[in-house]
């Protein structure tokens, strides 16, 4: 277990969660970092009082330091405050950023052998390989937080050394279009894209739901996290959300991780890690829930899963260009400058017109994820 965090995106759902964790398990929260929410960022600061305060957003961190001028907090504004957030402060940095932009801090961070609780999706999606062969090298730790790949991590640890692993079962609650066609759902708004049946999550991870690009992104972050290739990993829609992913081992057996969809229970393991200790959390009561469920995905009607699986057998730039392309589509829906129906389309044409193949390196990675972002507001900001 740990006894002191940074959390990078202390101010999304799974930051908020994270301090809330921290704070119950007696472990001090030594910096943190925010993007525009100054007013809920100077909350937490006050509530726990790091040494540093990182708002990436130079602006606001002006706004923030003069809010916290009575303290002695240190804030930093921009990448480099970002990078110093997840490198100078603690021994084990909770990444809950949304998008790229935490892969910077986060290859910082395993070059100091920092413990990496890993929420931040896009960070393998981008530069998996790169990260993964890094902590290697560098012999820091990357505990998965996301409750998928924290079960899959969690079936493996409990098999030991010999994993003997045969594929993986990926498990979705299939969001809240499930059994819906594209077609029914094209014209959808932002507020009814956020209504997660089970989950209570950011804006963006909520529309990535209902598109079904989160399962796609967490089937590339599976690859790189437990070193499989695309055709050992199966999805399969799970609506009850209880089982929150599985291990087939060659022998034909299947373990199971099971709970009730609650991020702190993820959050804790990575932080406690390799023990267990007591939580608020109560088991799932069997009788009451009476059945669990299975379907396989309808991959017609959910191309984006279809076309993240598709990036990643193709490797290259592919999953690069899709996660940035599929970022500044969402951010357009949000705002309402693009229909819902449209997501899919737009982040396929940017795949389509700009991946490349090859193995890339860091600045590749970065130039396609620049790429990427300027096609889809040049092309589709007005659509």
């Amino acid at each position: 277990m740990v006894n002191s965090i940074s959390v990078l995106g202390s101010t999304g759902s799974v930051g908020v969660q994270t301090l809330d964790v921290a704070e119950r398990l007696g472990i001090h929260v030594k910096a943190i970092s925010g993007n525009k929410n100054i007013k809920l960022l100077e909350q937490l600061a006050r509530r726990f009082m790091p040494e540093f305060v990182c708002v990436y957003d130079e602006d606001a961190a002006k706004k923030l330091k003069i809010s916290l001028a009575d303290t002695d907090i240190k804030v930093g504004g921009g990448l480099s405050a970002l990078t110093d957030c997840a490198c100078a402060y603690a021994p084990c940095v909770v990444t809950a950023l949304s998008g790229s932009i935490g892969l910077i801090p986060t290859l910082a961070a395993i070059d100091e052998g920092h413990r990496i609780a890993i929420a931040n999706k896009e960070t393998l999606v981008c530069g998996g390989e790169i990260v993964m062969g890094r902590a290697s090298e560098k012999g820091a730790e990357i505990i998965p937080v996301d409750s998928e790949h924290s079960a899959i991590f969690q079936c493996l640890e409990a098999e030991g050394r010999d994993r003997a692993l045969k594929r993986i079962i990926l498990t979705g609650s299939g969001g809240p279009f499930r059994g819906k066609s594209r077609e029914e759902t094209k014209d959808a708004t932002p507020a009814m894209a956020v209504a997660h049946p089970k989950w209570n999550m950011g804006a963006k991870i909520s529309v990535d739901s209902a598109t079904m690009m989160n399962k796609g992104l967490e089937f590339i972050e599976a690859m790189h996290l437990f070193s499989v290739a695309p055709d050992d990993i199966k999805v399969i829609i799970h609506p009850e959300s209880i089982i929150h992913s599985m291990v087939e081992f060659i022998d034909g057996c299947v373990m199971a991780q099971l709970g009730i969809p609650d991020m702190s229970l993820p959050i804790q393991y990575a932080l406690t890690y390799p023990v267990r200790r007591s939580s608020e959390t109560a088991a799932p009561d069997f009788a009451a829930l009476g059945k669990l469920s299975f379907f396989e995905p309808e991959l017609n009607e959910t191309p984006c899963l279809a076309l993240a699986m598709d990036c990643a057998r193709r490797a290259g730039t592919a999953a690069a260009v899709m996660s940035a392309a599929n970022e500044e589509a969402v951010a357009l829906f949000l705002s309402e400058k693009l229909s819902f129906g449209a997501i899919a389309d737009i982040v396929a044409d940017s795949v389509n017109m700009l991946a490349v193949s090859g193995t890339p390196d860091l600045d590749t990675l970065q130039n396609a994820d620049d790429e990427a972002r300027r096609f889809v507001m040049e092309n589709y900001g007005r659509y």
